[in-house]
């Protein structure tokens, strides 16, 4: 990417007992998937697809990603409001009566006066690049980073260059390349014409997978409710990993894939995990040495048989995180 131009992202807020305050009843997230917010949230225009993100709770640090899409939609928000003065900027206490206060005027109650308005609904997008950093940075390091020191919002810009140099620090700075990676400056639309991106912003833009429903259809309908490192594991955990780098290459290639549990596809996207191309076993990274549900893994043979395009694939992966295969005995 090129640094001359700052990379625009987000710093977004959880939901949970961390998220707001009592103007409102919360919203719907899934922190590995989705992120849900409305029309009366500061900078809710803001976003857009190819904006790297970082989720925290405000007690840590929970993950790194990438928005693919942002879905709108019409919609009714109760807002709790200040008897006295009509604000929204409520708090809701848990040991102390009355139950609510004021952050503006002070006044306590125990009653809001309720209102009820519409608002659009923005539900992000951005399962595809999630990769869970739970806990590497802090609630104090992560605020540090806001570009904007103070800013007390909900969704805040984010200083991606001192983000991704913190998370240097905590040897986690992978993470945050392989978010950058799918961002493409260089990707156009084949007619040759500008890029439509949400609210107007062209710099970047991410390589959304179309076609990844019918991969994964492909791939479970061949392997079955089968993770390829593990074995057999609910559908629901379980996702059709490429075997090469998609936000590279864009294409879903019939061959270029298997199904992997969850945590087992960023460990195996990060190189943590391989696989040894002629012996077809598992290879487990020292670092991963210490978690004993990774570490048996090592030197296991595949849970299934593959194509040779497969292997290909695997080994093309062995050669970029281990050595090459010229180098194994």
């Amino acid at each position: 990417m090129d640094e001359a131009v700052p990379q625009r992202a987000w710093l977004l807020m959880a939901a949970g007992d961390n998220r707001g305050h009592g103007g409102n009843a919360g919203y719907d997230d899934l922190v590995d998937a989705y992120y849900s917010w409305d029309s009366n949230v500061p900078n809710h225009k803001k976003l857009g697809v190819g904006d790297p993100i970082a989720l925290w709770d405000k007690v840590r640090l929970l993950g790194v990603s990438v928005i693919e899409e942002i879905e709108t939609s019409a919609g009714l928000k109760a807002l709790n409001r200040c008897p006295e003065c009509g604000t929204t900027r409520i708090s809701n206490r848990r040991r102390a009566e009355p139950r609510y206060r004021c952050m503006k005027c002070t006044y306590e109650f125990a009653t809001p006066r309720v209102e009820v308005v519409d608002v659009i609904e923005y539900r992000a997008r951005y399962d595809a690049a999630w990769t869970s950093l739970d806990g590497v940075l802090d609630g104090a390091e992560v605020r540090s980073l806001a570009v904007n020191v103070g800013d007390i919002n909900a969704m805040r810009p984010l200083d991606w260059s001192a983000f991704r140099q913190a998370l240097i620090t905590k040897d986690a700075g992978r993470a945050v390349d392989r978010v950058t990676a799918r961002v493409d400056l260089s990707w156009r639309p084949r007619s040759g014409g500008p890029i439509e991106v949400p609210h107007g912003f062209s710099h970047a833009l991410v390589r959304v997978r179309r076609g990844q429903q019918q991969f994964r259809e492909q791939l479970l309908a061949a392997q079955g409710s089968v993770c390829a490192f593990t074995g057999g594991a609910p559908a629901r955990v379980l996702e059709a990993g490429h075997l090469y780098s998609y936000a590279q290459l864009g294409t879903h290639f019939k061959h270029g894939g298997l199904m992997l549990r969850r945590d087992i596809h960023r460990l195996f996207d990060d190189g943590l995990l391989a696989v040894q191309p002629l012996r077809l076993r598992v290879d487990v990274a020292p670092v991963l040495a210490a978690y004993p549900q990774y570490a048996r893994l090592h030197d296991e043979p595949l849970t299934l048989r593959l194509k040779d395009e497969q292997v290909e694939w695997l080994g093309k992966h062995w050669n970029e995180h281990r050595e090459p295969l010229s180098g194994v005995s």
